[in-house]
């Protein structure tokens, strides 16, 4: 797969374009094997007969029976839109505003693990994606390229960690962080042990993935991934390892023996928070919140942000699905810090629903790993331009001209199911 296809990136239209014209340009210079792809749902289905099968299991898999992750997608659909007609909407803008930086919308790409060996250099891809794009990433914990590789393309890139389980090994890593340059510091604290995530076992995906003649199988079967991912990165950078969970190189992404170290999570608290407050001077996000006490207890810990989720799905099967609490943590803490939001966004119509419930940015992660997989750079850019243009076309049609004109009265329905 070639990173370098011609993929020009796709940018608003100036205030004060025509008012017939669409806001957001078709792309005639997307590459040609993209063009059938008309929506993120898309990338999916070419991700499944590109991906081994381990791979695109892990990426779209979820915990247990997989009802939080269904329940996710439920939780928009239940919402209806009520709109207003004859506004004026020809200088429509989605630009938003949080610490301090304007970016084109009000999306982001989430925290994807070890993006780097479904994607070539997929850490990279995405995050110079997003810089091209004028919109945010958040490069995962879990990650195969070093975060200082990746700061230096992107350097409004956001780091995400899972914290390792002792203070001292906590401090080596908010302090690699800070001199990484980072300035938005993202702890992901639902993970306090691994989920039961039996589509793993069932598609043979462990990490460290350990060779076998069912993965050597699954590899020969997907040449194009084989040739233009696995064996381009062992050529140009040998075997990936877990390059930021620690302050230092953790194990290999394939092993016959090597273990990843993630105990002693289940010890952390809010403690570990206070510490990191005290030693992080860059914004401060806290992702994984579903609980208006514990959004409240982020607030008093001094963190700037949080994100509203469920993991996607992907820790504990039945948790409540992130748009049905958000109305309520927005009331409670939306004036005292940013407040965001990720699981089951797939349209620009979700995008706005999310919101207009009070969030103030949202993330996506499975949809542009596959796009990052599928099309590499370009591939990326395209699907922040297809979710780009849903959210401009979404906005005409509601009759608002800005993020800030959402509000609740557009909205009908309850996101939880009574």
């Amino acid at each position: 797969m070639n990173d370098d296809v011609d993929g020009a990136a796709v940018h608003p239209v100036p205030s004060g374009g025509t008012p017939n014209q669409t806001a957001y340009s078709v792309r005639s210079n997307v590459p040609s094997r993209l063009r059938g792809i008309l929506s993120l749902a898309d990338f999916e289905v070419a991700a499944r007969g590109f991906l081994p099968r381990p791979l695109f299991g892990y990426i779209s898999g979820a915990a247990e029976d997989g009802l939080s992750l269904a329940a996710n997608r439920a939780s928009f659909e239940r919402l209806k839109f009520r709109t207003r007609v004859l506004v004026d909407v020809s200088r429509r803008s989605q630009a938003t505003t949080i610490f301090g930086k304007r970016y084109a919308s009000p999306f982001g790409i989430a925290p994807v693990g070890i993006s780097a060996i479904s994607a070539y250099r997929g850490d990279v891809v995405l995050a110079t994606a997003a810089k091209d794009e004028n919109i945010p990433a958040i490069m995962s914990g879990s990650s195969l390229i070093p975060m200082e590789t990746v700061r230096t393309a992107a350097p409004d890139t956001w780091f995400q960690a899972y914290l390792p389980g002792d203070p001292s090994r906590i401090d080596a890593l908010i302090d690699r962080i800070t001199d990484a340059g980072f300035s938005t510091l993202v702890i992901t604290v639902d993970i306090p042990v691994w989920a039961n995530r039996e589509n793993n076992v069932r598609t043979g995906f462990s990490l460290p993935l350990r060779p076998s003649l069912r993965l050597a199988i699954d590899g020969i079967t997907r040449p194009r991934w084989l040739a233009g991912t696995f064996l381009r990165t062992l050529i140009n950078y040998g075997m990936p390892h877990f390059e930021n969970s620690f302050a230092t190189r953790g194990a290999p992404m394939l092993s016959v023996s090597a273990i990843r170290d993630t105990t002693g999570r289940d010890h952390l608290s809010w403690t570990d928070i206070r510490r990191i407050r005290n030693r992080w001077s860059g914004n401060l996000v806290i992702k994984g919140i579903l609980h208006v006490d514990d959004a409240k207890q982020a607030a008093a810990m001094g963190a700037d942000g949080i994100i509203v989720s469920n993991h996607g799905g992907r820790q504990l099967d039945g948790a409540v699905e992130p748009l049905c609490v958000l109305p309520q943590i927005t009331d409670a803490v939306g004036d005292k810090m940013v407040v965001m939001m990720d699981s089951g966004i797939r349209r620009g119509g979700d995008v706005l629903k999310a919101l207009a419930l009070g969030a103030r940015f949202v993330f996506l992660g499975r949809p542009f790993m596959y796009a990052a997989a599928v099309g590499g750079a370009p591939g990326v850019r395209h699907a922040i331009s297809l979710l780009r243009d849903e959210v401009d076309r979404n906005m005409a049609m509601l009759g608002t001209t800005s993020i800030s004109d959402l509000c609740r009265e557009m909205i009908c329905g309850e996101a939880c199911e009574r």
